[in-house]
């Protein structure tokens, strides 16, 4: 396995070619191990990954916490290495439910101060608003973040699961270095007008969601409960005939996998390196094991026959049930 490396927009820094999501670690997927998080976050550091992805709302500051410790027990040259990207804005309540966003100059420097305690850091790398605030400009929120980067509390402005107009009015506000949304196989809605927007602006990809949630890994199987605690058991894609037809766009990728011998979940995020070298995709490893198997994308060569074989298999907009349930759609700049 080589690390290759990739560059965060043309304002943002130099990362490795995958990034790590941490955010199933503490939240949305059951019940986690937070001894074996710790040590994915360091055989992730160890292989190479330097850009590590949370959120304040991730278990109401319980995944910032997991981060901030994985990094303080890390070796210094591998702390030193590492970029940590941030999220913020989204209101919870002490049972979980979800209250809205805010992005507010005064809560976005609020919600850093908190954040920084937590990481235990005194800058972070990348700071962004988890979804939009319908109620405060996009100028405003990115201005506080704009201000923050003036007293050195934060490296770069990052954006979130927002649309080309909004992307476009945050750039012409301050340099922004990237984009969080989610792309994969089965989620190809910003290759509409987000991606050309993007690409327009030197605005670099981060891809969350590149195994659709374990959906397309190869792992996911058709009689598999899930905890109440588990995002999954209310996602409209792992519902009954949703499920089933997802499932068997699984396995038409895995004969395309085996006869390449690499993993299902290896081919697909490949497939979305191979989408641009201003795509930086994030995976969701939750464990070692998980790890190591998608650090091996990064030796699966795709060559113009594997792609089309690829596009046959999984064809643009051929997932059933959208990636969210109905009221979280609506926040979505891209569906």
């Amino acid at each position: 396995m080589t690390m290759q490396t990739r560059s965060l927009g043309t304002t943002g820094p130099q990362v490795s070619a995958l990034g790590l999501g941490c955010m199933g670690m503490s939240a949305l997927y059951g019940d986690a191990d937070r001894a074996e998080s710790i040590a994915t976050v360091h055989a992730a550091l160890e292989a190479g990954v330097t850009l590590l992805d949370t959120g304040d709302f991730y278990a109401m500051g319980h995944n910032e916490m997991l981060v901030g410790e994985a990094l303080r027990t890390a070796p210094a040259a591998l702390r030193e290495q590492a970029l940590v990207s941030v999220k913020f804005g989204a209101l919870r309540s002490p049972d979980g439910d979800w209250a809205g966003y805010d992005g507010r100059p005064a809560a976005v420097k609020n919600f850093a101060a908190y954040s920084l305690q937590r990481l235990g850091v005194d800058h972070i790398d990348v700071y962004r608003i988890a979804r939009l605030d319908p109620d405060v400009p996009i100028e405003e929120t990115v201005g506080a973040i704009s201000e923050l980067i003036e007293k050195g509390y934060v490296r770069h402005v990052g954006l979130s699961e927002v649309g080309a107009d909004t992307i476009r009015r945050a750039a012409a506000t301050a340099p922004i270095a990237d984009l969080q949304i989610e792309y994969s196989l089965i989620s190809r809605g910003i290759e509409e007008s987000v991606l050309p927007a993007t690409r327009e602006l030197g605005i670099s990809i981060t891809a969350y969601g590149v195994l659709s949630r374990g959906l397309i890994s190869g792992h996911f199987t058709r009689d598999r409960q899930l905890a109440a605690n588990d995002f999954r058991a209310y996602s409209p894609r792992f519902q009954g005939e949703n499920l089933q037809h997802n499932l068997d766009l699984v396995e038409a990728l895995r004969k395309i996998a085996e006869q390449k011998g690499v993993s299902v979940a290896q081919i697909a995020i490949a497939w979305v390196l191979s989408r641009g070298d201003d795509i930086v995709p994030l995976v969701g490893a939750r464990t070692r094991e998980r790890l190591s198997e998608s650090l091996g994308a990064l030796d699966v060569t795709l060559d113009n026959a594997d792609l089309a074989a690829i596009e046959r298999a999984v064809p643009a907009d051929a997932a059933a049930g959208d990636r969210y349930p109905a009221p979280q759609m609506a926040h979505l700049g891209s569906k």
